[in-house]
């Protein structure tokens, strides 16, 4: 009975460690819900409304641009 058991044991530890390598290893994968033109819509939207600086305004239209590239 305490061998049985014991298989069991080593048998669940040696499934779960193989699958713990199939999470994909940090890969990041990226998907864009929002087009860029929306994004800078939205962004404009928000600086005319006064929910953001210029400042604020000029560095996220930056990085829009940039990530769209």
């Amino acid at each position: 009975m305490n061998f049985l058991r014991i298989c069991v044991v080593i048998i669940f530890l040696t499934f779960g460690v193989a699958f713990i390598g199939c999470g994909g290893g940090g890969t990041k994968v990226r998907a864009r819900q929002v087009t860029t033109g929306q994004e800078l819509i939205d962004l404009d939207k928000a600086h005319k409304d006064g929910l953001i600086t210029d400042k604020e305004y000029k560095k996220n239209k930056e990085k829009i641009l940039k990530e769209a590239n």
